[in-house]
């Protein structure tokens, strides 16, 4: 089962457009619901302008054959990350930061923080003795991956949103860096959560009222939260992961995040992977950047803002192509969320791909075709 919604707020769709893209999106993503691969997607295609094309397929809870809408919210979990580098972006453009700063500038529990790393090379071995690093973490060296910094601290247990971001990042301090900052790419959630409490510093707000009236409401991204509200919590789609026995699919839960989700008092924002959103908001986001930091005539980023954190931030020796929070390379730049979400936007033909499911994983390896053949048929109707 499939059904299409044209929103209203979002844009009117020819039906010439929604004729075609019956042709081709909705057929590519259909047999994956009937093999059980996929409960159900919502697909967004835009360029910074308008919305081309929004379509949905298969369920947002399967037991009760709820079909999926467009406006369903998802967990996008590490879509979060371009999100907050661009909250950090605006207080590089006002002068109250820079991304050459230390972090220990603003977070002094930072200083004579050492490095742990082991092996070396055989002409220079080293013993894993700490040391002092060549420099002290900078900001674009947590807001890009090469800080030294781990995935997390052994305090985020059992979900990675029980504790206030200022407890968080202050345990990430307390460890040693596992490499030299600048000289490799590993993907690090504190690196990102650090960077959102030196907005909560600089700034003098919290994260999410920062994020919320400097971001969200200029915008206009209304459904993007970490706290689902009542009437948010019954419009999002349920998670799935493989059966047992690899036949199907079986419903799950976001093991990284505490529930209720609507909780205040015992759960926090977690800037690196906490948000909730639809595909229409993600829209909006990509939009403003592909206007170079404008949208409906609000300028929220400077064009400098927007090049330099969407492009690649690595050092020169680093291989791995990453902005400030954002997946950058191949002429896109965007980022996927750790149940299969993804926005992707590409300057060169203009458009925006949004792609919303939540799948803990695929069943199979077909599984992992899907958002590229999603992209791939969007590309083929609307690209100039």
């Amino acid at each position: 089962m499939q059904k299409r919604l044209h929103l209203v707020l979002l844009a009117a769709l020819s039906l010439n457009a929604a004729s075609r893209a019956d042709q081709a999106v909705a057929p590519v993503l259909q047999p994956f619901v009937e093999q059980q691969i996929l409960a159900g997607a919502v697909t967004l295609v835009a360029d910074k302008d308008k919305v081309l094309d929004v379509t949905t397929v298969g369920y947002a809870d399967v037991a009760a054959q709820d079909a999926m809408s467009a406006d369903d919210l998802f967990w996008i979990a590490s879509m979060s990350k371009p999100i907050t580098g661009a909250a950090f972006m605006i207080l590089v453009d006002e002068g109250k930061v820079s991304v050459d700063d230390p972090v220990e500038k603003y977070l002094p529990e930072f200083k004579g923080q050492m490095v742990a790393e082991k092996g070396g090379t055989k002409e220079k071995p080293t013993t894993g003795a700490p040391h002092a690093p060549n420099h002290p973490i900078l900001i674009r060296n947590v807001l890009s991956h090469t800080s030294g910094l781990p995935f997390k601290s052994p305090m985020e247990q059992p979900t990675l949103d029980q504790q206030p971001l200022a407890a968080r990042v202050s345990s990430y301090a307390k460890l040693q860096l596992e490499f030299e900052p600048d000289t490799k790419y590993q993907y690090s959630n504190a690196g990102i959560n650090t960077a959102g409490r030196i907005i909560e510093v600089v700034s003098g707000m919290s994260f999410e009222d920062f994020l919320q009236k400097r971001l969200l409401e200029p915008c206009g991204m209304k459904d993007t939260t970490f706290w689902p509200d009542e009437a948010q919590l019954k419009r999002i789609a349920k998670a799935y992961k493989a059966s047992k026995d690899k036949s199907g699919i079986e419903e799950t839960h976001v093991a990284q995040l505490r529930y209720p989700l609507n909780d205040h008092a015992h759960r926090f924002p977690m800037p690196a992977g906490g948000l909730f959103s639809t595909a229409a908001d993600c829209a909006k986001f990509c939009q403003m950047l592909l206007h170079g930091g404008t949208l409906n005539g609000k300028r929220i980023l400077s064009e400098e803002a927007v090049k330099q954190m969407t492009s690649k931030q690595t050092a020169p020796g680093v291989e791995n192509s990453y902005g400030f929070g954002f997946a950058t390379g191949g002429g896109t730049f965007g980022h996927g969320g750790a149940y299969s979400t993804n926005m992707t936007a590409d300057p060169k033909s203009g458009l925006i791909t949004v792609f919303m499911v939540q799948n803990a994983g695929w069943r199979s390896d077909e599984g992992k075709k899907i958002d590229g053949m999603f992209r791939e048929a969007a590309l083929k109707l609307f690209a100039k």
